[in-house]
């Protein structure tokens, strides 16, 4: 019986257990390869500052791929945009700070909003509308900063999202960061209350739930990694700030998707936009506040990947839009929309991020590195199908 149990989870969530099991194969494969520098302490933190930029737009580019497998490809050049206006104000302008941030985020929202009004409201196909806006937002970047580069940020700039959170704890002789560890045992507790809360909620309504051992087992493994992870950032410096923002849009917008009428009307779409429209769902309404909101977080990823490299640069956001879409496929999302999750996105971009981190330390070239991941993309697209084929059958 347990044996059928499991087999049923793995069959009814196949996509997300599959690249979870293979993101713990990639990193086992570059662990060794690497001889065991993938998972040192300081590479880790590495990890997170060199890819949060790819989680914070792939959780925005998991809603727009959600909608009908619509994508965004403006993201990229809104980045350089949008830290080409903070560093014109900071440097520029020596403006304060917030102020500035809040400038640069206000026009994040002008962007998004202009963006979601062509797609939305005059129907203009989004791979159209996006790509006129790569085109627009890459060649006023190039006007705002005349081509050079802007640098240095002041350190109060830096701080928001390319430092570490202090320990509030202060202990030196443990040479470990106690606030780090703190973290990782409030964030396990809070996992394991929500577990049990929602197997509760699901037996009350008589939902199919997994066996009491494989739950136990479930919530044991996970909350063992999260602690293991945890406890390598307090070998080195703790937390970095942008893991504690990456962290916050996770919740946040996995509580949107998963408990929210806006978040059902976002899979209903993908499901089948005419059956959504005729249903009643503002089916422009909601495609103009996805978009909306894909150009506030392709701000907050310009602020966050200006003060990680310290300037505001002409070239930054190259690519990143290719980045953020694959990280979205590759954690489960369908091309035709409607499935895909929050959690898929950030193991989608862990992936990419490994495979980065870990093909740079044991030396494999630049061109070679396009290729493998290329590769990967198309191996977990060609899977949707496949799976999707079969269900079929």
């Amino acid at each position: 019986m347990a044996k059928s149990k499991i087999g049923d989870l793995f069959k009814n969530n196949i996509r997300q257990y599959a690249m979870i099991i293979a993101l713990l194969a990639i990193i086992i494969l570059f662990q060794i390869l690497t001889k065991g520098i993938l998972l040192y302490p300081q590479n880790v933190a590495n990890l997170i500052l060199q890819n949060g930029y790819v989680i914070i737009l792939a959780i925005g580019m998991m809603l727009c791929i959600l909608t009908g497998g619509n994508i965004d490809l403006s993201v990229g050049s809104i980045v350089a945009f949008t830290g080409a206006i903070a560093g014109s104000l900071i440097i520029g302008m020596k403006m304060d700070v917030w102020l500035a941030v809040l400038i640069t985020i206000v026009a994040g929202f002008i962007i998004g909003a202009w963006q979601g009004y062509w797609i939305a409201y005059i129907r203009v196909p989004p791979f159209i509308a996006t790509l006129a806006g790569m085109l627009i937002f890459r060649g006023l970047t190039n006007a705002i900063l005349r081509g050079l580069t802007l640098a240095p940020f002041p350190d109060s700039y830096l701080v928001l999202t390319a430092g570490f959170v202090n320990d509030i704890f202060n202990f030196p002789d443990l040479k470990l960061n106690i606030t780090s560890l703190v973290a990782g045992v409030i964030i396990i507790i809070a996992y394991i209350f929500f577990s049990i809360k929602g197997r509760i909620n699901k037996r009350k309504y008589n939902f199919e739930v997994t066996s009491l051992p494989l739950f136990i087992l479930q919530v044991l493994i996970i909350s063992s990694v999260i602690m293991v992870f945890f406890y390598w950032l307090a070998r080195y410096k703790g937390m970095p700030t942008v893991l504690v923002l990456i962290g916050i849009l996770i919740i946040a917008y996995t509580f949107v998707t998963q408990n929210t009428v806006f978040g059902r009307y976002i899979y209903a779409m993908g499901g089948n936009q005419t059956a959504a429209r005729l249903s009643g769902i503002d089916t422009k309404k909601v495609l103009f506040w996805v978009y909306l909101n894909m150009g506030v977080l392709a701000t907050i990823t310009g602020i966050v990947f200006s003060a990680r490299l310290n300037a505001a640069s002409p070239v930054a956001g190259q690519n990143m839009e290719l980045d953020a879409i694959g990280a979205c496929f590759i954690g489960g999302a369908s091309a035709s929309g409607g499935v895909g999750t929050i959690i898929g996105a950030l193991v989608g971009a862990l992936v990419m991020g490994v495979l980065n981190n870990g093909m740079s330390i044991i030396g494999v070239g630049i061109e070679w590195q396009a290729v493998i991941k290329g590769m990967v993309l198309l191996a977990a697209v060609g899977f949707d199908v496949f799976s999707k084929s079969r269900s079929r059958a």
